[in-house]
């Protein structure tokens, strides 16, 4: 077994918006484990928007990266040693291993996967951390009812793209918005949204907010918030009475604080609509994973949900993948290929 280890560590604290130069590639002694204990190697991590929040200093839901600390992230891989009885050598587990070729972890803070049942890489993307916070969003806070219409933006990325396929089998008209035509059509052909409106077709936020309204005739009912920016104030005049809004990201403010909407905006739509705004980090709500998995993997399963992933090849590349996919540049589940 090779003594070292590849590991990318936070260089410097983005301004702004972050930039290759504040990550750095680097070797690390390849650990070994203690009683307890799991090395894995990392076949595949996950890239995800909550990453651009951890870059940044001062207090947060989750401490942040500390500068030359390995990035944070989840990921798939096989076992390579083991000081535990639960787990052998050549078993593959889902943890948080971080922007790393190997991570060492208690055997408690791993999930041992089944090849046989779906592909490791699933456990990243359609069945796990996202996948999961579309679930528990759409139904703790959008209380979907038949008959209603949902928004939801970044349409084919893997929180939204869920989204709206668990709110079409529900009954629900579904509307998207994405960035570029090419990702509507996936929305509408692959994912089965009823329509799905490319927001860089429109010069601002009343422009799109008239497109959605033509789009979404009887209002909207639930807006899946994954993005803000534009398009949540295009969407805030269309919500109808008692609408529902479950707020899991804001991807389109993470590099910066600016903003067309202001305090007052929305706060006034919200009291005079009566709209429930509910925000959550679904690393609270995990206790439900497992009425998650049991409703959806046979869903997956049966082709029923239908999932893609946007495969980048080395941890080299993960700096530039990562940025690539804050502009929106991933279509599907952005995931990082290490072996």
């Amino acid at each position: 077994m090779s003594e070292q280890m590849q590991r990318i560590v936070l260089a410097s604290r983005p301004e702004g918006q972050a930039s290759e130069q504040n990550f750095r590639l680097e070797d690390a002694p390849l650990p070994q484990p203690g009683d307890g204990e799991v090395l894995v190697k990392v076949h595949y991590m996950s890239l995800d928007p909550y990453m651009r929040g951890r870059m940044n200093a001062g207090k947060s839901y989750a401490p942040p990266v500390e500068i030359g600390e390995t990035m944070t992230a989840a990921g798939v891989g096989e076992v390579v040693a083991s000081g535990s009885d639960d787990l052998q050598p050549g078993d593959f587990v889902l943890g948080m291993f971080g922007w790393a070729s190997h991570g060492l972890a208690p055997v408690s803070e791993v999930r041992k996967l089944d090849p046989q049942k779906a592909p490791i890489t699933t456990a990243l993307g359609v069945l796990g951390m996202p996948g999961f916070t579309a679930w528990h969003g759409l139904h703790a806070y959008g209380r979907p009812q038949k008959g209603e219409t949902l928004v939801v933006a970044a349409a084919t990325g893997p929180v939204g793209s869920m989204v709206g396929q668990l709110a079409k089998q529900a009954g629900l008209r579904v509307v998207g918005v994405a960035g570029g035509a090419e990702k509507c059509k996936l929305a509408v052909d692959t994912f089965g949204f009823d329509a799905c409106l490319d927001h860089r077709a429109y010069a601002d936020a009343p422009a799109l907010a008239e497109a959605l309204a033509a789009e979404c005739p009887d209002g909207i009912d639930i807006y899946y918030e994954n993005v803000g920016g534009k398009v949540l104030e295009a969407v805030l005049p269309n919500m109808n009475n008692f609408g529902r809004i479950p707020v899991c990201g804001m991807i389109a403010w993470y590099n910066s604080a600016e903003t067309g909407l202001t305090a007052p905006a929305i706060w006034r739509d919200i009291l005079t609509k009566f709209l429930s705004v509910n925000g959550f980090i679904i690393f609270n709500h995990y206790d439900r994973y497992p009425e998650f998995l049991t409703e959806v993997a046979p869903l997956v399963a049966a082709g029923e949900i239908k999932y893609l992933e946007d495969v980048a090849e080395g941890l080299a590349n993960a700096p530039k993948a990562f940025l690539s996919m804050m502009q929106g540049g991933n279509t599907g589940k952005q995931i990082v290929k290490l072996v």
